[in-house]
């Protein structure tokens, strides 16, 4: 029978459907973000972005898109490009990130959107999720265990060498840039936008034909190397200084790329004296700097050395944050540690969020030997907790001993082993293998969106089966 048309039929109607036979937890996700404290939260950041976000301009992407676009390249693991590119092809994530037959934003939009989200709001935002897990009985805080593992961060293996070149690299890149704005001023200095990249390179190439050699011979030709390299950053540092007083002027009158390339200065001109002074102290003149006062990358200067003492990870660049984790596999704190911050000292702070969080104190608090402290006994006692089960650490006595090797301590400690497996989920399935994010700032807002992502899909899978 011939027939003139097809019913019309609202194509994202049967969508849910669909989800629900290629992958049901999106359908469960969805219920889940439609919460009206998380969105708030979220557009609370995001009217941040200009001051007159929320009342005047261009439409922009739905606040409640940027949510679930975000959670969608956490929860996959994806990057901003390849986010925007799935989304797009994909009828099952328009319907799911609320795009619809719109234009999905691209990788950089995405980004700038992310970028207005602050950390503050990211644990914020793990607390509501916390308290859907629990409102969906996915976890009910009877039991806390506790870890500690690193996020490495973006940067190349470091070496003095490697950190020299870097700074007369990137300050040679912004003298040149410089040179229209401020060629008049410094006309007659000399050798004012003079680049010393090539000596550096080829001194680089030295160095690394020189480390296959050994004996006295070969060091004293790596020190005078390394004499040539120095004396490079040196004469660079001081053509940059030169330029940024010059820049001065263009700054006042309000020029804007004059004030971008006068911040690029300020930011990396004292990173490279610092690397050209801990390259002097440690190559020349034999000396050891601390590890809390070397800079290990010009562009994450927030990287540490962290010492694992574990078979294949001897040494690790990067931070150390602390998980703590309930029933169900949902975490609900994250801390990044600063300089001088141990793990021992997150039992007292994990207690007390645990307690805001559920309202109790946990029966069963376990970790490593890492969270051992004086005061583990007081503080789990005072916050009421039942069973401690932290092993000692340094020389225990023969009471601690015997109690450590009991059964039912065995069996409450059996327990900690868990947050290993969410550890390498964390850092397999949700990127923390490494951090891609730039700075102290992005590496704890891709922890908060790894540790979030994963609790969302951990409720997901429950209420799906």
């Amino acid at each position: 029978m011939l027939v003139d048309r097809y019913a019309p039929e609202d194509v994202f109607a049967r969508v849910p459907e669909l989800a629900a036979d290629t992958d049901p937890v999106l359908v469960q996700l969805d219920r889940l973000l439609d919460d009206d404290e998380l969105y708030a939260r979220i557009r609370a950041d995001l009217v941040r972005r200009y001051p007159q976000t929320a009342r005047h301009g261009r439409h922009s992407t739905p606040a409640e898109a940027v949510l679930r676009l975000l959670v969608v390249q956490h929860l996959y693991a994806w990057s901003y490009r390849e986010t925007a590119r799935r989304v797009a092809d994909s009828l099952v994530l328009r319907w799911f990130c609320r795009v619809y037959f719109r234009r999905v934003p691209d990788a950089t939009t995405l980004l700038r959107w992310a970028h207005t989200i602050r950390p503050a709001t990211l644990h914020a935002l793990l607390d509501r999720v916390v308290a859907l897990a629990r409102r969906a009985r996915v976890a009910r805080g009877r039991k806390l265990r506790l870890d500690g593992t690193v996020v490495p961060t973006a940067i190349h293996h470091p070496t003095d060498s490697s950190l020299l070149v870097d700074g007369v690299r990137v300050l040679s890149r912004a003298i040149r840039r410089s040179r229209p704005l401020v060629q008049a001023a410094l006309a007659g200095a000399r050798d004012a936008f003079c680049t010393r990249l090539r000596t550096v390179r080829r001194a680089l190439q030295t160095l690394h034909r020189l480390a296959r050699r050994q004996g006295a011979a070969a060091d004293a030709a790596r020190a005078a190397v390394y004499r040539t390299v120095i004396a490079a950053a040196e004469r660079t540092v001081g053509q940059a200084e030169r330029v940024r007083a010059a820049l001065a002027d263009a700054v006042a009158r309000g020029d804007r790329t004059a004030r971008r390339l006068a911040a690029r200065l300020d930011r990396f001109l004292p990173l490279v004296r610092r690397v050209v002074d801990q390259a002097r102290r440690r190559v020349l003149d034999g000396q050891q700097v601390p590890a809390t006062e070397k800079v290990l990358s010009l562009f994450e200067p927030h990287t540490r050395i962290i010492t694992r003492r574990k078979p294949g990870a001897a040494v690790e660049f990067g931070r150390t944050v602390v998980l703590d984790e309930v029933e169900g596999g949902i975490v609900t704190r994250y801390r990044l540690l600063a300089d001088g911050e141990a793990e021992q000292a997150q039992l007292g702070p994990a207690l007390h969020h645990h307690r805001a969080a559920f309202g109790r104190a946990p029966r069963l608090v376990t970790g490593d030997r890492h969270l051992h402290g004086p005061d583990n006994e007081r503080l789990g006692r005072d916050a009421g907790v039942v069973h401690l089960a932290i092993p000692w650490s340094g020389t225990a006595n023969a009471a601690q001993r015997a109690r450590e090797r009991s059964r039912p301590w065995r069996r409450r400690y059996r327990w900690r082993s868990g947050i290993e497996g969410r550890i390498s989920s964390l850092r397999r399935d949700y990127g923390l293998r490494r951090c891609p994010d730039h700075g102290e700032v992005g590496m704890e807002r891709c922890i908060g969106w790894a540790v979030i992502a994963s609790d969302l899909r951990h409720i997901a899978l429950a209420l799906a089966t």
